[in-house]
């Protein structure tokens, strides 16, 4: 979600989700909420003696408590009519708001979840005035207003410090590491624990990579770029990166942080973790060989024999392979390439390559052929499949087989043919098998020369174990 957003778009945003209200119609609902937002801001302003910048930004950000207030109201709206902001401030003097609500809403926190923030028995400000204050001095060193939920959600306790301390704690990082104010917002809202305890080790690891490193001159000057690339870095620290030993390795990569999103490298990590890696090996491992973050790793057809001769099989390596794992052999997609090479037990000896400097071979294979590796006895029975009433559940079922490292051979459609379930039950029992211990390419050879003990729901192989 953009950071700064002008009332306008918030509304469209939601206004469509919003049930109609009871007495107004639905052309005038944008109007009689804008109408509605004053007056709550009167409210808070004149009423409440809270700043008008803040009372601001608790009505413009609050777009769910608005209706519901509207509702409560129970006033007509009429274009002709100029008093229906009156009217909902001559209905606040009788029936309040529970200003925690609105506080909670505004800060971004999303309205289904704002019960579970509640304080017990308090609904005004003036029960409790340490979350405002801190939201105060937050806002006017420069945070968003409504991406203060993001720090009271991970650090509730920041919103317990007096306006002073939090002020002091934002212009110490400016002071003693020479961020600037963008760069500071970033790291708190990726990082709320910096401003309550001390973290050298990460702060450190930053300035290398911010100021040594010179990543400020890839960042854009507003909080939205600081802040993404902050994510970005915490995520290598979430896959289990040692702070304080990765300044340098960061800073040497940093177009990462720029140039890739959070989601491809989520990706990435996730895709590379089905060989049984670690994540921190993994996150070590882009950061080391950025350029996998650009292959193609997803819709390549390979050849399974061609590929591993393309990573440096020998023909005699690949004559064993074929006879002990021959349900692997054919095509295969690169998006199963990871189970393709644990349904052989070969995952420990590809990500060596890849981690051995290799990873190059990852990017630049190829079929050499448009008909190399087809196997003409799957591609009949697959163009029976299509033709079948049961096409569906049985293509289903296939891609099953092929996600667990099966390739396209005559063999997988054998095995297909006395396999039992839906594609989901079949994943979640090779899940629990799995889970029982059963070692990956142990459980595809299983699979292989029995193919009805799939047939077992978890519970029953559960018991068994």
């Amino acid at each position: 979600m953009p950071i700064h957003e002008s009332v306008s778009t918030i509304f469209s945003r939601h206004l469509s989700s919003l049930p109609k209200f009871p007495r107004i119609s639905s052309k005038y609902k944008q109007q009689a909420i804008k109408q509605a937002q004053q007056a709550v801001t009167d409210y808070l302003h004149q009423t409440k003696s809270i700043p008008f910048t803040y009372a601001d930004y608790i009505s413009r950000y609050s777009l769910y408590n608005l209706f519901n207030l509207i509702s409560s109201a129970d006033v007509p709206y009429k274009t002709s009519e100029s008093n229906f902001s009156s009217s909902i401030i001559r209905f606040l003097r009788y029936h309040p708001i529970n200003e925690f609500e609105f506080f909670f809403e505004s800060i971004g926190i999303h309205y289904s979840e704002v019960s579970k923030f509640l304080p017990a028995n308090k609904f005004f400000f003036s029960d409790d005035r340490n979350v405002l204050n801190a939201a105060q001095a937050l806002s006017d060193f420069g945070f968003p207003w409504n991406m203060l939920g993001r720090l009271y959600k991970e650090e509730v306790s920041i919103f317990s410090k007096s306006y002073e301390d939090i002020t002091s704690r934002l212009f110490g990082f400016r002071n003693d590491y020479g961020f600037g104010t963008f760069t500071v917002i970033g790291v708190c809202l990726s990082f709320p624990h910096v401003l309550l305890v001390e973290d050298d080790e990460l702060l450190d690891d930053l300035k290398r990579v911010f100021l040594d490193f010179d990543l400020v001159c890839y960042a854009d000057e507003n909080v939205d770029s600081w802040y993404e690339i902050c994510k970005k870095i915490r995520l290598f620290y979430d896959w289990g990166c040692e702070k304080g030993k990765l300044g340098d390795l960061v800073g040497e990569n940093k177009r990462i942080f720029v140039d890739h999103s959070e989601g491809v490298l989520a990706q990435k990590v996730d895709y590379l973790c089905r060989f049984g890696v670690r994540k921190v090996d993994v996150a070590l491992l882009l950061l080391k060989c950025p350029e996998i973050l650009s292959f193609d790793l997803e819709t390549q057809v390979i050849s399974v024999e061609g590929f591993l001769r393309h990573f440096g099989l020998s023909a005699k390596e690949m004559k064993l392979i074929s006879e002990k794992y021959p349900y692997i052999l054919g095509r295969n997609k690169m998006a199963n390439l990871p189970h393709v090479m644990r349904a052989a037990n070969l995952q420990d000896w590809f990500f060596d390559k890849i981690k051995n400097g290799n990873h190059q071979l990852l990017g630049n294979y190829a079929l050499s052929n448009p008909a190399e590796d087809f196997n003409q006895e799957f591609g009949d029975g697959l163009e029976k499949i299509k033709s079948s009433r049961r096409c569906l559940h049985t293509m289903n079922k296939l891609a099953f087989l092929h996600g667990i490292g099966y390739g396209e051979n005559a063999l997988t459609m054998k095995v297909l043919s006395r396999l039992h379930g839906s594609s989901s039950k079949l994943q979640g029992r090779f899940d629990c098998l799995l889970y029982c211990g059963i070692e990956f390419w142990k459980l595809c050879r299983m699979i292989r020369l029995n193919p009805k003990f799939m047939s077992q729901d978890p519970e029953i192989i559960e018991q068994k174990d």
